[in-house]
């Protein structure tokens, strides 16, 4: 026997919980020459599935390695020896074993003749939920997504067997190529006391959920694998009924299900707007941008990331609306530790390289670094087993300074944020110009967004600008705030003390002064200063870099 590695397979974590596996009757259905290498294995109850491909070597996969069983080449006989011992195949080329939970898949030559089997080990893992018990009891419609293998069915399962007995809600469980209740008319134990409707064909997957509505009025609907458009219009359909839906699709996270045209139905829909003139001002964009389409069809979305790890997405209207403007993904993390206890932790996450553009000037998302702000966040909360929620000490003081909602004009957002946590400042970064109380911007988009940039001024914003788009310039700007306290507590007063400084200044080059250099000023004040200097006949012009930018005043 030899054993080989794969480079990306993982141990699961150690856990402790009810497994149901069937693996004898499993094991009943293999070549003997297969199995008893097999049964020497000290790791057996991990098995994953075994591979049995004509002419080559049978394998068997764990989680942490690959194993070869026999040096003897595969042949016609030994997976005959299979087919004979399980159940029918159907459209989807897949079959099982009566009252369990294994799947036997197998590859066709073009004319349709078995040349290879797949035989993969189902499991009823009892407990897998815990960790998003609240919100399968709260009534939501959930989403489970992650890669394939991780344990999305098997959640799934678990999922219809708790709502059934401990909720007492009528479940029915829509079963695609008898995926989660097992071969056979009888469901298998796993889904408790769920009804199990079979579907004949993947094709017809969407059929049956609406049937499922009509004609036996359940409270929650399980559904394995959605992939079409047909499920999702059918999903949303199920939703607007008022019952509770919860399914696994194919995709890994909730940003690829957005962006992918089939199923981004599920989570709401993208679609193309034109903004009039006056709310694409307000919010700083060009006129074309994308919008969601419609309320969601599941309000929770979880990222299964391993066994004892999940990735919360609460009230995805909000969630996606919020991406669609530029905003970073900001999951609710959920783990198990050692002692049992469910962690929640609030990951500032950023979008991924998604390829998508808010078409607003310099609000492309560029797939920023994952950054942890605890410390500028509240800290880190975990709940234990009773329900208790503590918090962790927070690592530092925050500062809260009033008047510190930015809307970034060609400023990286990742660098406002990043400059606000490395001065302990509590910066609220707003996707539209109207909800902000100053711009920071680059000194090529100041001269570039001219209309916008007016606009701000006559609305009284405060326009901040900085050489270039780095994090120690937006620092040395956050840095000025923060020793002024706000950015518009006395702006009244500011702006009154800057003019009079003018009026003095001009006096004085008019008297014979070469020059006068005016004290720093943000670059609505200074314009004003631009103008009063025209008033007087006088040139300026204005140096230095934000936030010690200042206009200097000459005689022409």
């Amino acid at each position: 026997m030899q054993e080989h590695s794969p480079p990306t397979s993982e141990s699961p974590p150690q856990r402790e919980k009810l497994v149901r596996d069937d693996l004898e009757l499993l094991l009943a259905c293999l070549p003997h020459r297969v199995v008893e290498p097999l049964r020497q294995r000290p790791n057996l109850s991990d098995l994953l599935e075994v591979v049995l491909d004509l002419g080559r070597l049978p394998e068997a996969r764990f989680p942490d390695s690959d194993l070869v069983l026999d040096y003897r080449e595969i042949s016609q006989e030994d997976l005959d020896y299979v087919i004979q011992r399980v159940g029918d195949f159907g459209e989807d080329n897949r079959a099982g074993i009566e009252r369990t939970l294994h799947r036997i898949s197998v590859m066709r030559n073009r004319k349709g003749r078995i040349l290879g089997v797949t035989c993969r080990v189902g499991r009823a893992v009892f407990g897998t939920i815990r960790i998003i018990e609240d919100l399968v009891f709260s009534g939501k419609s959930i989403l489970l997504l992650g890669r394939p293998g991780v344990g999305k069915t098997t959640m799934l399962r678990e999922v219809a067997r708790v709502l059934a007995e401990t909720a007492r809600r009528r479940v029915i469980v829509v079963d695609t190529s008898n995926e989660i209740a097992g071969d056979g008319d009888i469901p298998h134990p796993a889904i408790g006391r769920a009804r199990r409707m079979q579907v004949a064909s993947p094709s017809q997957q969407h059929n049956v959920m609406i049937e499922a509505v009509e004609n036996h009025m359940p409270q929650v609907i399980i559904i394995d694998e959605m992939g079409t458009e047909l499920e999702a219009a059918a999903a949303r359909t199920i939703a607007e009924r008022g019952v509770q839906l919860v399914a696994t699709a194919h995709g890994n996270t909730l940003d690829n299900l957005i962006l992918n045209p089939t199923l981004s139905d599920l989570v709401g829909g993208i679609q193309s707007v034109t903004l009039g003139d006056e709310e694409a001002r307000a919010r700083g964009t060009q006129k074309t941008v994308l919008e969601r389409k419609a309320p969601p069809t599941f309000e929770v979305v979880v990222e299964i990331q391993s066994w004892d790890k999940v990735a919360v997405h609460d009230d995805v209207a909000k969630v996606v609306d919020a991406w669609l403007r530029g905003y970073p993904l900001a999951p609710e993390v959920r783990s198990i530790d050692d002692l049992g206890r469910v962690r929640k932790e609030r990951h500032a996450a950023v979008t991924r390289d998604v390829g998508v553009s808010q078409q607003g000037q310099g609000r492309e998302r560029k797939g920023y670094k994952r950054r942890e702000r605890e410390s500028a966040r509240g800290g880190r909360r975990w709940e234990d087993s009773g329900g208790r929620v503590e918090e962790e000490p927070e690592e530092r003081e925050v500062r809260e300074i009033p008047g510190t909602r930015v809307f970034p004009f060609g400023v990286g957002r990742d660098r406002i944020e990043q400059a606000a946590d490395d001065l302990g400042m509590s910066v609220d970064v707003v996707n539209e110009m109207r909800n902000a109380d100053l711009i920071l911007t680059t000194k090529t988009h100041y001269k570039r967004g001219a209309r916008l940039i007016h606009s701000a001024e006559q609305a009284g914003k405060p326009v901040y600008v900085v050489r270039k788009n780095s994090a120690s310039q937006v620092q040395q700007v956050l840095r000025s705030l923060q020793r002024n306290g706000s950015s518009n507590g006395h702006e009244d007063e500011s702006l009154e003390g800057a003019l009079q400084e003018t009026h003095e200044a001009a006096r004085r080059v008019l008297q014979g002064e070469e020059f006068v250099d005016l004290a720093p000023q943000r670059a609505y004040i200074r314009r004003l200063q631009h103008l009063l200097a025209d008033q007087y006949n006088l040139s300026s012009t204005s140096s230095g870099a934000d936030p010690n930018r200042h206009v200097r005043l000459m005689s022409k």
